[in-house]
């Protein structure tokens, strides 16, 4: 979507949007005739009224516009284009891009919501809630105070820790550990660098690599493969589409069930179905047991 002009944003126009009654009595109150786009979600930020901005930049989308910055310290910020800031960026509260937000240091933020790319060259730690629409690339640490969602891949050079849900529309590759206090789903495969902590259910729907132990209060899904340098547990079952490994122990909760090779042909199981473990799984329903 391309950027408004002045002459977009008139009265007329911010009515047909059908804003609330105190949004548009406040923009009545500006004395102004036309607006420019980015001046009136400047002045929306100025007053405090965050929502109002943030939905006027879903009223009207994202412009072409960069704001570059040395570094950025302020109560809260929306763009409706890219930001690009050779330094670090702490926001107290709502954080909002339309496109792109790309810095050389880290970021810290109330909540954090960006319109496309995220790119952050130090460690990002978000109060409450992340949303991404495209691809996200931490180079240090990221930690979500609540639920994070990413609609492209995700990638965190250090250890990553999510308060509520993560769900990711791509691959997750974490260089150290992952810790979820909700949900995670992926769209793609998933590799961490230590251990993978997840307390709701682990729904990945392609292949799951760890260097230490997976573990889950709920149920474990991997439409491909699992590997794990240590142990496997989970809460309730264990359903994988093809091959299970382990160097450690492979258990599913009370009453629930191990399955590897459910994508696989049952005559197939010795080389696409087979499981691997310090000790045969109680309750393998269905896979090969290849042996320790």
């Amino acid at each position: 979507m391309t950027a408004h002009t002045r002459q977009d944003i008139t009265r007329d126009f911010i009515r047909s949007k059908r804003p609330c009654t105190d949004g548009y009595r406040w923009y009545l109150k500006r004395q102004e005739r036309l607006s420019d786009y980015q001046a009136l979600l400047d002045d929306l930020v100025a007053a405090g009224r965050l929502d109002d901005a943030c939905w006027l930049l879903d009223q009207l989308g994202p412009t072409d516009d960069v704001l570059q910055l040395d570094e950025l310290d302020a109560p809260a910020l929306v763009f409706a284009g890219s930001v690009e800031c050779r330094g670090s960026l702490e926001v107290d509260t709502v954080l909002r891009t339309g496109r792109s937000l790309n810095t050389i240091g880290g970021v810290r933020a109330g909540t954090l919501h960006v319109g496309e790319d995220l790119r952050v060259g130090g460690a990002l730690q978000c109060a409450g809630a992340l949303k991404v629409a495209s691809d996200t690339r931490i180079d240090w640490s990221l930690s979500v105070g609540q639920a994070m969602r990413c609609g492209g891949h995700l990638r965190v050079g250090w250890e990553a820790e999510v308060e509520g849900d993560l769900r990711v529309g791509g691959r997750i590759h974490v260089g150290h550990g992952i810790v979820v206090a909700g949900q995670l789903a992926c769209q793609g495969g998933v590799r961490t660098g230590d251990d993978m902590t997840v307390a709701g259910g682990l729904d990945v729907a392609l292949g799951v690599e760890t260097a230490g132990s997976v573990r889950t209060q709920g149920h474990l899904q991997c439409g491909m493969g699992m590997v794990a340098e240590m142990d496997i547990r989970a809460g309730g079952a264990i359903r994988v589409g093809e091959s299970l490994q382990a160097g450690g122990l492979i258990s599913a909760g009370p009453d629930y069930g191990v399955f590897a090779g459910l994508v696989s042909p049952m005559g197939a199981w010795e080389s696409c179905g087979w499981v691997r473990a310090r000790e045969k799984p109680e309750r393998l329903l269905s896979g090969w047991w290849a042996g320790a």
